[in-house]
């Protein structure tokens, strides 16, 4: 039989069709390597950290004056007075404070210690990212400390500050009665002080305006200040015992919050000592410790023997001092089992015997 063989025309055909598939693959191969990647989502960009807590030297400098008084108030002798010099000795000692300095004293210092508290630096913070919140959270506590007693973890800072202070007030009031009691003591015919107790105060009128003369403002203590400064940006440095404390609080214990809240959100340094100073002077604690110093010195006037001098140390010098923190604290908080303990404060008296 004879051997079909293809057309010309047929092969020709097949062969543009194998070119033309050739080339279309090649065509969509370099299409695809020459399709431009879809762009990426555009991401958000990452947010700022709030600022870092911020308190100024100037309220440390405050806080170390109180620290520092209550420190010497603790080495008055808690009665067995020896001589008339040993009791003029101590009064000098504790009539040397100006009021209003030691009050403002009390205020910085119950601020650093509401930042030692964990509760409510981390409350206040979380409303310090964003930088309007911020402002306007800061704008708030400047026109009314009162509001920083209602955020978050108010109640643990301020009973974890109150507690902290109940140690001064227990440890001054243990001394003040020593002192006084010793005033009692010492008039008893077996006692073999009394010969020079029942004496007549050598230069009355010259120890009396001694005392007044005094009551200056303190020099802050630069290593006490670096402490305390140190204690208020870290958190820690301080002998602190957790508790809790519910409203209503002293309206000094509501500046103290207001200046940790201030500091919490990065906006108690150096350039708002105007706002810190302000809320340091609340006229209700001030007037607790001016009150101390008149009637110390009404007692030192009516005072004859030395005997009398020292009841007027132990009242009106050291219980009066302990009275008017309690003041400042207001009623003691509920205590709560974690404690937290790290460098010991200075200012607290170690009981003996």
């Amino acid at each position: 039989m004879p051997v079909l063989k293809p057309r010309p025309a047929l092969i020709q055909t097949r062969a543009a069709r194998r070119g033309l598939a050739i080339a279309a693959m090649a065509a969509a191969t370099l299409v695809a390597s020459c399709t431009t990647p879809e762009p990426e989502a555009p991401q958000a960009p990452p947010a700022s950290p709030p600022p870092p807590i911020a308190l100024n030297h100037s309220v440390a400098e405050a806080a170390s004056v109180y620290v520092a008084f209550i420190r010497d108030l603790n080495t008055v002798k808690a009665g067995g007075f020896q001589s008339a010099e040993e009791i003029q000795a101590e009064l000098r000692k504790g009539s040397a404070y100006d009021a209003a300095q030691m009050s403002r004293g009390m205020i910085a210092y119950g601020a650093i210690l509401a930042l030692q508290s964990p509760e409510y630096v981390a409350g206040v913070r979380q409303f310090a990212a964003d930088p309007t919140q911020r402002q306007q959270m800061i704008a708030r506590i400047v026109a009314d400390p009162a509001y920083a007693a209602t955020l978050p973890g108010a109640d643990a800072a301020v009973g974890l500050m109150v507690q902290t202070l109940i140690r001064d007030i227990d440890a001054l009031t243990m001394i003040a009665d020593g002192v006084e009691a010793d005033a009692y003591t010492i008039q008893g015919r077996s006692d073999p002080r009394r010969r020079w107790a029942t004496q007549n105060v050598a230069d009355r009128n010259g120890r009396l305006e001694l005392a007044k003369s005094a009551a200056v403002p303190r020099l802050p203590s630069a290593e006490e200040s670096a402490r305390l400064f140190a204690a208020a940006h870290s958190g820690n440095g301080i002998t602190t015992e957790r508790a809790v404390r519910g409203a209503p609080y002293t309206p000094a214990v509501v500046n103290s919050l207001a200046i940790a809240a201030l500091a919490a959100l990065g906006a108690a340094g150096e350039d708002a000592r105007a706002n810190t100073d302000a809320l340091t002077t609340e006229s209700n604690n001030e007037f607790c410790l001016n009150m101390s110093k008149l009637m110390l010195y009404q007692c030192l006037a009516a005072a004859r023997p030395n005997y009398e001098d020292i009841f007027c140390t132990g009242r009106h010098i050291v219980r009066d001092m302990a009275q008017c923190t309690a003041q400042f604290a207001g009623p003691r908080p509920t205590s709560v089992p974690t404690v937290t303990v790290v460098q010991p404060t200075d200012s607290q008296a170690q009981p003996t015997g």
